[in-house]
Protein backbone atom coordinates (compact mmCIF):
# COMPACT_ATOMS: atom_id res chain seq x y z
CA UNK A 1 0.00 0.00 0.00
CA UNK A 2 1.62 3.37 -0.98
CA UNK A 3 1.71 6.15 1.48
CA UNK A 4 -1.13 8.55 -0.68
CA UNK A 5 -3.75 5.62 -0.70
CA UNK A 6 -3.55 6.15 2.91
CA UNK A 7 -4.99 9.59 3.15
CA UNK A 8 -8.01 8.98 1.41
CA UNK A 9 -12.06 8.99 1.94
CA UNK A 10 -11.13 6.44 4.79
CA UNK A 11 -9.34 8.56 6.50
CA UNK A 12 -12.17 11.38 6.06
CA UNK A 13 -14.38 9.03 7.54
CA UNK A 14 -12.21 7.31 10.37
CA UNK A 15 -11.95 10.99 11.83
CA UNK A 16 -15.32 11.49 12.01
CA UNK A 17 -16.16 8.44 13.71
CA UNK A 18 -12.72 9.92 16.02
CA UNK A 19 -14.85 12.79 16.73
CA UNK A 20 -17.95 10.72 18.05
CA UNK A 21 -15.17 8.61 19.59
CA UNK A 22 -13.47 11.28 21.59
CA UNK A 23 -16.68 13.40 22.57
CA UNK A 24 -17.75 10.02 24.27
CA UNK A 25 -14.00 8.55 25.56
CA UNK A 26 -12.92 11.82 26.21
CA UNK A 27 -15.72 13.14 27.86
CA UNK A 28 -15.78 10.22 30.06
CA UNK A 29 -11.98 10.51 30.41
CA UNK A 30 -11.94 13.79 31.84
CA UNK A 31 -14.80 13.07 33.90
CA UNK A 32 -13.47 10.31 35.75
CA UNK A 33 -10.02 12.11 36.27
CA UNK A 34 -11.79 15.59 36.93
CA UNK A 35 -14.95 14.81 39.00
CA UNK A 36 -15.24 11.15 40.03
CA UNK A 37 -11.36 11.70 41.30
CA UNK A 38 -10.16 8.30 39.63
CA UNK A 39 -6.11 7.93 38.90
CA UNK A 40 -5.09 9.22 35.28
CA UNK A 41 -4.55 4.95 34.41
CA UNK A 42 -8.03 4.33 35.70
CA UNK A 43 -9.65 7.19 33.32
CA UNK A 44 -8.09 6.79 30.41
CA UNK A 45 -8.24 2.99 30.28
CA UNK A 46 -11.86 3.37 30.44
CA UNK A 47 -12.05 5.41 27.86
CA UNK A 48 -10.56 3.40 26.15
CA UNK A 49 -12.38 0.21 26.77
CA UNK A 50 -15.82 2.22 26.30
CA UNK A 51 -14.38 4.00 23.22
CA UNK A 52 -12.68 0.87 21.88
CA UNK A 53 -16.10 -1.27 21.57
CA UNK A 54 -17.96 1.78 19.56
CA UNK A 55 -14.91 2.71 17.74
CA UNK A 56 -15.38 -0.88 16.40
CA UNK A 57 -18.50 -1.41 15.17
CA UNK A 58 -18.21 2.26 13.99
CA UNK A 59 -14.66 1.66 12.10
CA UNK A 60 -15.96 -2.04 10.79
CA UNK A 61 -18.86 -1.18 9.65
CA UNK A 62 -18.73 2.61 8.54
CA UNK A 63 -15.04 3.37 7.62
CA UNK A 64 -13.46 0.03 6.42
CA UNK A 65 -17.16 -1.84 5.22
CA UNK A 66 -15.83 -4.77 6.67
CA UNK A 67 -18.39 -7.16 6.10
CA UNK A 68 -16.27 -10.16 7.07
CA UNK A 69 -17.39 -12.23 10.37
CA UNK A 70 -14.01 -13.05 12.45
CA UNK A 71 -12.64 -13.83 15.27
CA UNK A 72 -9.63 -13.18 14.16
CA UNK A 73 -10.42 -9.36 13.11
CA UNK A 74 -11.68 -8.97 16.64
CA UNK A 75 -8.14 -9.91 18.10
CA UNK A 76 -6.09 -8.17 15.97
CA UNK A 77 -8.66 -5.05 16.64
CA UNK A 78 -8.23 -5.57 20.49
CA UNK A 79 -4.13 -6.09 20.15
CA UNK A 80 -4.09 -2.73 18.44
CA UNK A 81 -6.01 -0.93 20.80
CA UNK A 82 -4.00 -2.21 23.45
CA UNK A 83 -0.55 -1.03 21.63
CA UNK A 84 -1.82 1.64 20.37
CA UNK A 85 -2.98 2.77 24.21
CA UNK A 86 0.29 1.85 25.74
CA UNK A 87 2.83 3.44 23.32
CA UNK A 88 0.62 6.47 22.81
CA UNK A 89 0.02 6.98 27.11
CA UNK A 90 3.36 5.97 28.15
CA UNK A 91 4.79 7.99 26.12
CA UNK A 92 2.38 11.03 26.55
CA UNK A 93 3.09 10.70 30.50
CA UNK A 94 6.86 10.12 30.26
CA UNK A 95 7.28 13.62 27.97
CA UNK A 96 4.78 15.63 29.59
CA UNK A 97 6.64 15.03 32.93
CA UNK A 98 9.85 15.73 31.58
CA UNK A 99 8.43 18.99 29.52
CA UNK A 100 6.18 20.63 32.42
CA UNK A 101 8.66 19.70 35.84
CA UNK A 102 7.31 22.61 38.22
CA UNK A 103 3.55 21.82 36.96
CA UNK A 104 1.06 20.08 39.64
CA UNK A 105 0.09 16.53 38.89
CA UNK A 106 -3.10 17.33 37.71
CA UNK A 107 -2.07 19.51 35.11
CA UNK A 108 0.46 17.31 33.93
CA UNK A 109 -1.65 14.40 33.64
CA UNK A 110 -4.46 16.63 32.02
CA UNK A 111 -2.25 17.19 29.41
CA UNK A 112 -0.52 14.07 29.00
CA UNK A 113 -4.07 12.57 28.50
CA UNK A 114 -4.65 15.51 25.87
CA UNK A 115 -1.34 14.69 24.22
CA UNK A 116 -1.81 10.89 24.27
CA UNK A 117 -5.29 11.10 22.63
CA UNK A 118 -3.65 12.44 19.71
CA UNK A 119 -0.50 10.19 18.99
CA UNK A 120 -3.28 7.14 20.08
CA UNK A 121 -5.26 8.16 17.47
CA UNK A 122 -2.31 8.13 14.69
CA UNK A 123 -1.50 5.18 15.56
CA UNK A 124 -4.83 3.91 15.89
CA UNK A 125 -5.46 4.93 12.30
CA UNK A 126 -2.57 3.68 10.57
CA UNK A 127 -2.62 -0.09 12.57
CA UNK A 128 -6.22 -0.66 11.91
CA UNK A 129 -5.86 0.64 8.17
CA UNK A 130 -3.02 -1.75 7.49
CA UNK A 131 -3.57 -4.23 10.07
CA UNK A 132 -6.93 -4.95 10.85
CA UNK A 133 -9.19 -3.78 8.24
CA UNK A 134 -6.83 -4.32 5.54
CA UNK A 135 -8.05 -4.67 1.93
CA UNK A 136 -6.31 -4.61 -1.31
CA UNK A 137 -8.43 -2.61 -3.83
CA UNK A 138 -10.76 -5.23 -5.12
CA UNK A 139 -11.80 -5.36 -1.36
CA UNK A 140 -10.13 -8.55 -0.32
CA UNK A 141 -8.58 -8.88 2.94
Amino acid sequence: MKVTEIFDYKLLKFLLVGIVNTLFGAGLMFLLYNIFNCTYWMSSICNYIFGGILSFFLNKYFTFKSSKKSLKEVILFIATLILCYLIAYVFAKWAIYHIFVAQTEKIKDNIAMLCGMFIYTGLNYIFQRLIVFNTNSKGEK
